[in-house]
């Protein structure tokens, strides 16, 4: 990390080390996105010079090492699992000179106490970006969308990672909610290839 953050860096070149940060183990960072994908959505929440930030699925914390680039004040990422070893290292992705905050939660995103307990981590302020990232199954998505996409302010972003139809896993599901959520909403799709297995990325603008 003070490797990283000897100097500033370009949104580029914090893609390209979130994509294979490295290390090994608990501490290995890492992200399972398309680089042109995932560097489109990065200069898109940049352009929103973002306070607030929440992610659903932390995964190898390579989308949270992003967020934490760019977010002013704070970044909570939620996992069923637990990562309390490698928040160790998570919370200290901010660049140190950002008065960023990271926080790193463990349990159910679909639980309404749960939720409630996110929202009041943000002290009754809203978000800036929500990314879902987390349970791909259809009803999970839909349920993260529910009770958390009312706490993004109007201007905001929400994005969905794999919104592919094209899906190389049964569970992945994500792309039954988007088609539906599409045709209710200001939206962008960024797909690398119209003829790709899996990913995508799918954007909406919370309305005004």
């Amino acid at each position: 990390m003070r490797s990283f953050h000897h100097r500033s860096r370009t949104i580029d070149e914090t893609v390209d080390e979130a994509l294979n940060f490295g290390g090994s183990g608990y501490f290995r960072v890492s992200t399972i996105q398309i680089r042109s994908e995932i560097l489109n959505l990065s200069r898109r929440v940049a352009a929103l010079k973002p306070a607030n930030i929440l992610e659903i699925g932390t995964a190898r914390g390579g989308t949270l090492f992003i967020w934490a680039q760019l977010a002013s004040k704070h970044v909570v990422s939620c996992d069923i699992t637990d990562l309390s070893i490698a928040a160790t290292l998570y919370e200290r992705f901010a660049p140190p000179d950002s008065a960023c905050r990271i926080s790193v939660l463990q349990g159910d995103s679909h639980d309404e106490r749960f939720a409630a307990g996110v929202k009041d981590m943000f002290g009754g302020e809203p978000l800036d970006f929500l990314f879902i990232d987390g349970d791909h199954t259809e009803p999970g998505v839909r349920r993260d969308y529910e009770l958390y996409h009312p706490l993004v302010r109007p201007g905001g972003l929400i994005a969905f990672h794999d919104i592919v139809e094209d899906a190389p896993l049964p569970e992945n599901q994500v792309y039954q909610f988007w088609k539906d959520l599409r045709q209710r909403v200001e939206h962008e799709e960024i797909v690398e290839s119209a003829d790709q297995c899996g990913f995508g990325i799918g954007v909406v603008r919370v309305a005004a």
